[in-house]
């Protein structure tokens, strides 16, 4: 009789273990169909980088998470950056023009993931130097799609045998799988969406991604209280170049000094062609002086190109820059108004620029805590601005 009670606690023990167990994959599984989910119905490159990494530190309980992608063309990092965000400040993201060492580690395994110990490499390429980690284990899972190795999401645990050998890998492969075919139609998505957002010629942004931009920037400075400066460039005298040189010059002109203007301004400043000749620059945490610095280095640029025609003849170029800077200390227009006034006032600054004799940078000042009526009447009207 005791035997039997013995048995019967035995398979109790067993049975309450099994349960336990089903409990605990019915967990896991509702936080991956959650995860998926999430990530499926995602469309921007930014967004998907962060619920990937943040989403299977927390659906898998893991102590590192780590996002490897291929970008030899720097795309990706170009599309984060039209976005204001500057990859390398994204924790857990790694964007590398190659992968050292991946495709050797994942060599031979018919694109399963590597499971396995840490090891100091390649564990300390791919999670950083953790010394908590040294002793654990690793998943590498490569995201492939049409053949090509698109990069590879990578969980790291402080338990050795938490990523064995003999781990199944169902839930890890579909992972890899569905990732994959996410990032592939974001960066589709992504794609098309700047192909309406940039200008065909110069290949910067155009004018409609400006203006979504801009209402974006000033309800950031409003949090963060940082100043931030607006440069209107215009190139003059470009209607005497398409007479003098034709019109396939002046759009010479125009993609020569849409790089110029790129190549002196920071990551995160925005640049549009605002329309015909014109350009237009957002100067993130700029105060007036750092825009007075970059706009003169912008002019100097332009005025020393060596801008030529196919048959060798020099087109001299020049730019007429208008300053203006906001202070959101103070300020309590909303964002939309705020706009306005702030492109009003970098306009008026380019036509005393331009008044003044042209290949000049003048500042129309700081916009602080005035409001935009009294700003209105001790200042000359915009050409933004209606008519009153």
């Amino acid at each position: 009789m005791q035997e039997l009670q013995e048995s019967l606690s035995v398979l109790q023990n067993r049975l309450e273990r099994l349960l336990a167990c089903i409990q605990d994959n019915d967990v896991k599984q509702t936080r991956f169909h959650a995860l998926e989910s999430r990530l499926l119905a995602l469309t921007s490159l930014h967004e998907l980088i962060q619920q990937t990494i943040a989403g299977a530190q927390g659906t898998f309980d893991l102590e590192a998470v780590s996002l490897w992608l291929a970008d030899e063309a720097h795309e990706l990092r170009r599309f984060l950056q039209d976005d204001g965000i500057a990859a390398d400040r994204v924790a857990g993201l790694r964007l590398a023009d190659g992968i050292p060492g991946l495709e050797d580690l994942l060599a031979g395994r018919n694109g399963k993931p590597y499971l396995g110990p840490y090891r100091d490499s390649p564990g300390a390429l791919l999670f950083g130097a953790d010394d908590a980690l040294c002793a654990g284990s690793m998943a590498v899972l490569p995201l492939r799609r049409r053949g090509r190795l698109l990069g590879s999401l990578n969980l790291a645990s402080g338990a050795p045998d938490r990523f064995g050998g003999g781990l199944a890998t169902d839930f890890l492969d579909r992972l890899a799988r569905i990732l994959a075919v996410c990032l592939e139609n974001t960066l589709n998505f992504e794609l098309l969406r700047r192909a309406s957002l940039r200008d065909v010629l110069t290949g910067v942004n155009n004018r409609r991604f400006f203006d979504q931009r801009l209402d974006e920037e000033i309800a950031r400075v409003a949090r963060s209280r940082e100043c931030l400066s607006c440069l209107f460039l215009d190139i003059d005298h470009f209607k005497r170049i398409n007479d003098a040189y034709g019109h396939q010059a002046g759009d010479l002109v125009l993609v020569a000094v849409a790089h110029c203007i790129r190549t002196q301004l920071r990551n995160n400043d925005v640049l549009a062609r605002y329309g015909g000749e014109e350009f237009v620059a957002l100067l993130a945490v700029a105060a007036e002086s750092d825009a007075r610095e970059i706009a003169e280095r912008i002019r100097a640029k332009v005025a020393a190109a060596e801008i030529k025609q196919g048959c060798g003849n020099r087109i001299g170029v020049t730019l007429s820059i208008g300053i203006a800077t906001l202070d959101p200390a103070g300020w309590r227009l909303a964002p939309p108004q705020t706009s306005r006034e702030l492109l009003a006032a970098a306009d008026r600054a380019l036509y005393r620029a331009k008044e003044d004799g042209r290949n000049r940078v003048i500042s129309d000042g700081v916009l602080a805590a005035e409001t935009a009526a009294e700003q209105r009447s001790r200042r000359p009207a915009s050409r933004l601005e209606p008519a009153r």
